[in-house]
């Protein structure tokens, strides 16, 4: 038992109900003070300050807001990081918690002191401000865009429900007992209890894609009690209350009760998730109205969405080691001097004054680089042709689209389209494909008017002759009787609605249209909880037979004569994802039969239906197509099953104990021996090119998870369609586990398995992270892809943070809706993809694109250019300070070890300015690799996630190289001045710029005009400056022909061996471009 996992003695009850309590108050008072961005004093006090908030249960009278017993919170959204007071505190944090920063803001601080000043103030002060106007601008405009977005939500109208009548209220002003009315397509502004709506059936959609992510359409039902009372002004005149349970944040559930007191008795009605209107949810038909519960920070959808956090870039942080590490070389190079001058006078006093000779070993400009080369790389892929619409929001961090290892995606809308077509049909004998749909349609003709002709003539004694063919022995039917079946069943069991939109256009004016009977084609949709319910209805309207009406009781369809058939509800079985099957049971009122139709996945209906052999292996062959399989099976029932049924069924669900459990024990007892009809085939279409999109980020060495809130079915149907689970990989779906020892027993048993895709579900994931987090996320992360469904937003939020936590590694989140918003802010890296979901999830995204096959090109294309370029033009900004250090550090040894500059004002600044400034940064410029070898060879990609460009050794070649090159300058230019020491500036000054402008060359891959342009300009800039640098250099001296010479001489011995040996590791031991280049 070598593979096991250990069994940890579980806690004692105490300290688990200790750990309980702990955990509640947590998520009530907020992130927990362990988190990132609590490691502060101020996080500590924030915690502090939201500790004393504690949330309870509630009674809402039904609006009366000036009852509520306690202050409950304001309904206005908040997504802004600072506030006036807060802002410049905030953002100077935020700068001068780099290491970088808050060494120069003390070196910049230290010229105010006599003693101490080495050179002008604006050497050390104007780079720093620069850089400080420049972060507070752009932080000052992303400020100003959320305080905006927020202004307009809050600010939207509704209508509030008075006794004087209807008054508008602006959303941030709606209080906890408030009743409004929301109309048609309108937000949602609060969690509200569902009282009322326009809907004859009392009963109305909504859109819950910003809150789940799920764009099918969800069946609300209004409290029966308000529902049922003749007008609205009525609601005024009853006295009720709502207990509500406190805010929580699960979005599919709610416990609550309606009670009426002006009753003798009072009624007492039960809440549940059907009740209840979420805020940020839309409103899909009707108008309702609805009594406020939860307010603002207190909602579901605020509960579910985690604080925005400051994203800092690997590389930054590479750089920030790095610099630090120069800073003890700093200090360690002033000891060594002050040691060797003897510690002679005040020592102390020339120790700081060496340190601030030397602070150039640490370039202030490497921010500034930085900065404005992540302005450039996000301005060159919103100008990419080939990835259009692209928008940069964060450019902080570019260069992390290049350091990915897992990527997680949400699937409905990022990965599909969310559009659902109807592609097979199998009866078991012959199968009809997308292309053979008239043939069933032709069929379906003929079967419709042979029934109508027997109907016709016989319509007396229908009854006698229902019973006749019942007893009558089984003869094989016509395949136009099976199939004419088959599409009857598929259009009497679901739950979709069909809506009649008013020509009128008046809101709210739906049902009239539906009174009027006025069934034409052009102005009918379809509401349905899920999009592969739609997808088969309007099938069955395409081959004839048409769902046209729908209520609570009864179905109408229409066939292809004309003629509508009227069909009783008598019991609905909804889908759950226990059962994986939904069933309906009709009567139908021409003949008075009563059918039990049921549908739902293979696994659940193979022990359900008849024996047959062809069941499994069909359902096989359309899962490797991509295809959502649905079994259709019907049972039919005497009138006498049917009432014993039916009292059974009545009685299971009065029960008070185990009330799930009898109610489908009861079910059970029809499910047996059911008529096997049809296989059918939908397929949710892929997003364009999502197949080779995910093939290059598989071959680049990035591992994808799918974190969906859609059903395992389909999660796993999706997985192999769009091969993020190649089809020669096994699947391993980790059974549904709800205690410790069990999930210890599925783990072990998945530890077995090797080169498996994982398929897990929210509840199961949440029990394995309780208990065995460590475990768990060790294997996840051994597997090729891992597939999470029934995730809710803080559970994929959570994932991506425990995958940091865990590996180390960048990760990066692409999502489109407003579920996937806290996971996109959590990942290292968020891509927010603008589709039907709406633009939430791209707005809080740090990059927004059109389409998912988008993200190759950003990460092969931008991913790599970006960290490639900022990590050869961070080296090349320190090798700039060092070069100049080490010189001043052969002057001052050879002069006594005076602490006195080498090149003073403006030689100083010009040297990090105009001099190199061009050449160096035209490094953004520079490419390793064409884009179109980095799209054909995504395994390149894999040498960027090891950070081989920005380490600790390539670093140590850059101070040996500034080194070699510092001493050749300073020691050439001390051996070969003649009389002055003016000349020794001079010699040395002019062969370090041209050192300088040799190296940028010697660093460059790929030519650009604008890099010529650049080194030409800066030696032009330098050349003609010299006739105003009187101060520094003797100008009869530099136009002899000596200075030309010397200078040459010294710039040839400091560069060529530098180009042989590039030349040389090139021939012997060139990179992997190379070959692929060559």
């Amino acid at each position: 038992m070598a593979d096991q996992i250990p069994l940890y003695p579980v806690r004692s009850a105490a300290a688990a109900a200790a750990n309980r309590k702990r955990a509640a108050y947590y998520s009530a008072a907020g992130p927990r003070p362990g988190a990132d961005r609590h490691s502060s004093c101020c996080g500590w006090l924030i915690n502090i300050c939201r500790r004393k908030k504690e949330l309870k249960a509630r009674t809402v009278w039904l609006g009366c807001p000036e009852k509520c017993e306690e202050k409950h919170p304001r309904n206005s959204i908040k997504n802004q990081k600072y506030n006036v007071f807060t802002f410049i505190p905030g953002v100077l944090y935020e700068q001068f918690k780099f290491f970088l920063n808050l060494y120069f803001l003390v070196i910049s601080c230290s010229q105010f002191v006599p003693a101490l000043k080495i050179g002008y103030l604006y050497t050390y002060w104007a780079p720093l401000g620069f850089v400080l106007a420049v972060t507070m601008t752009r932080e000052a405009i992303d400020e100003f865009r959320r305080f905006q977005r927020d202004k307009e939500v809050n600010s939207q109208l509704y209508s509030k429900l008075t006794v004087r009548g209807k008054v508008p209220v602006k959303s941030s002003d709606i209080q906890v007992g408030d009743l409004i009315i929301v109309e048609k397509n309108q937000r949602i502004p609060s969690d509200m209890v569902f009282l009322r709506t326009s809907e004859k059936a009392g009963s109305c959609f909504i859109r819950t894609d910003q809150l789940d992510g799920e764009t099918d359409w969800k069946l609300k039902v209004a409290v029966s009690c308000t529902q049922r009372l003749p007008a609205l002004g009525d609601l005024f005149s009853i006295s009720a209350y709502v207990y509500a349970q406190k805010p929580q944040m699960d979005i599919h559930s709610f416990e609550g009760t309606f009670t009426r007191e002006d009753t003798d008795p009072p009624i007492h009605e039960s809440l549940s998730i059907e009740n209840t209107l979420w805020a940020s949810t839309i409103v899909a038909s009707g108008t309702v109205i609805g009594v406020v519960i939860y307010t603002g920070k207190e909602t579901r959808s605020v509960m579910n969405t985690s604080d925005p956090k400051n994203k800092v870039g690997l590389l930054d942080l590479e750089l920030n080691r790095l610099t630090k590490a120069l800073f003890l070389a700093l200090v360690a190079l002033s000891i060594v001097m002050v040691t060797l001058q003897g510690y002679v006078g005040p020592w102390y006093r020339n120790l700081f004054r060496f340190l601030l000779l030397f602070s150039y070993i640490i370039p202030i400009s490497l921010r500034v680089n930085l900065d404005m080369g992540k302005a450039v790389y996000g301005w060159m892929m919103m100008k990419d042709e080939n990835i259009p619409g692209t928008v940069v929001r964060t450019s902080t961090i570019p260069e992390e689209l290049g350091r990915l290892v897992y990527l997680l995606t949400d699937k409905t809308g990022t990965l599909t389209k969310n559009e659902m077509i109807f592609k097979r049909l199998h009866l078991g004998t012959v199968s009809y494909g997308a292309d053979m749909m008239d043939e069933i349609q032709s069929h379906v003709r003929d079967s419709c008017s042979q029934m109508q002709s027997q109907a016709g003539g016989n319509n007396t004694g229908s009854t006698p002759l229902r019973k006749a063919q019942s007893s009558a022995p089984k003869v094989r039917k016509s395949v136009s009787s099976r199939i004419h079946e088959a599409v009857k069943a598929i259009v009497l069991c679901h739950n979709v609605t069909p809506v009649y939109e008013s020509r009128a256009g008046v809101t709210g004016e739906t049902e009239f249209a539906e009174a009027d009977q006025d069934f034409s084609d052009e102005n009918r949709t379809y509401q349905a909880s899920s999009p592969d319910e739609v997808a088969l209805v309007q099938w069955t309207e395409s081959v004839g037979l048409t769902l046209v009406s729908r209520d609570l009781t009864s179905m109408q369809l229409k066939t292809p004569s004309g003629q509508v058939l009227s069909f009783c509800i008598l019991q609905l079985f909804p889908f759950t994802s226990e059962s994986k099957r939904m069933g309906v049971i009709v009567r139908d009122e021409s003949t008075a039969e009563i059918t039990f139709y049921m549908k739902g996945a293979d696994v659940a209906m193979s022990s359900i239906v008849q024996y047959n052999d062809w069941l499994e292996e069909e359902c096989g062959n359309m899962a490797r197509e991509g295809l959502r399989t649905l079994v259709v099976a019907k049972k039919a029932l005497t009138e006498e099953q049917y009432q014993d049924f039916e009292s059974r069924y009545t009685q299971a669900k009065l029960s008070m104990h185990d009330r799930s459990l009898k109610v489908a024990a009861v079910v059970e007892s029809l499910e047996r021996e059911m008529e096997l009809l049809c296989l059918t085939g939908v397929e949710d279409q892929l997003q364009t090119d999502v197949r080779p999109t995910l093939e290059m980020l598989r071959n680049a060495g990035i591992k994808i998870w799918m974190l969906t809130g859609d059903k395992l079915e389909t999660a796993t149907c999706i997985a192999k369609s769009s091969h993020l689970v190649s089809r020669t990989q096994d699947i391993h779906i980790f059974r549904q586990v709800t205690s410790r020892g069990e999930a210890h027993l599925e783990l072990n048993a998945f530890r077995r398995k090797h080169d498996c895709a994982l398929v897990i579900s929210g509840d199961s994931l949440e029990v394995c992270l309780k208990y065995y987090e460590h475990e768990f996320v060790e294997l996840a992360c051994q597997c090729p892809a891992v597939v999470c469904c029934r995730c809710s937003p803080t559970q994929k939020a959570r994932i991506v943070t425990l995958l940091q936590q865990h590996t180390g590694r960048r990760t990066c989140a692409v999502g489109d809706g407003g579920n996937d918003v806290s996971m996109i802010q959590a990942a290292d890296c968020g891509i927010g993809i603008e589709g039907k979901e709406g633009k939430q999830a791209s707005l809080a995204a740090d990059f927004s694109i059109t389409q998912f096959r988008h993200i190759g090109r950003l990460l092969m294309v931008h991913g790599r250019n970006s960290y490639k370029r900022s990590a050869a033009l961070g080296q090349f900004v320190m090798h700039r300070g060092l070069i100049i250090s080490t010189m001043q550090a052969v002057f001052s040894s050879v002069f006594y070890f005076a602490s006195v500059p080498l090149y003073q004002g403006f030689l100083m600044v010009g040297y990090a300015t105009i001099y190199t400034m061009f050449p160096v940064f035209s490094l953004v410029l520079d490419q390793d690799v064409k884009p179109e070898m980095a799209m054909l060879y995504p395994e390149l990609y894999k040498d960027l996630t090891k950070g081989r460009s920005l380490s600790f050794k390539t670093f140590l070649i850059w101070v040996l190289i500034s080194i070699y090159q510092g001493g050749i300058l300073m020691y050439g230019a001390l051996v070969l001045f003649e009389s002055e020491f003016v000349h020794v500036v001079a010699i040395s000054f002019t062969a370090l710029i041209l050192t300088e402008l040799l190296m940028v060359a010697l660093t460059v891959r790929t030519w650009h005009w604008l890099m010529v342009v650049a080194e030409f300009l800066s030696l032009g800039c330098y050349v003609s400056s010299l006739a105003f640098l009187n101060e520094y250099f003797d100008v009869a001296f530099i136009t002899t022909v000596t200075f030309l010479w010397k200078v040459s001489a010294i710039t040839v011995v400091s560069c060529l061996p530098l180009y042989v040996l590039k030349y040389l590791r090139r021939k012997l031991s060139p990179p992997s471009y190379c070959k692929l280049a060559s």
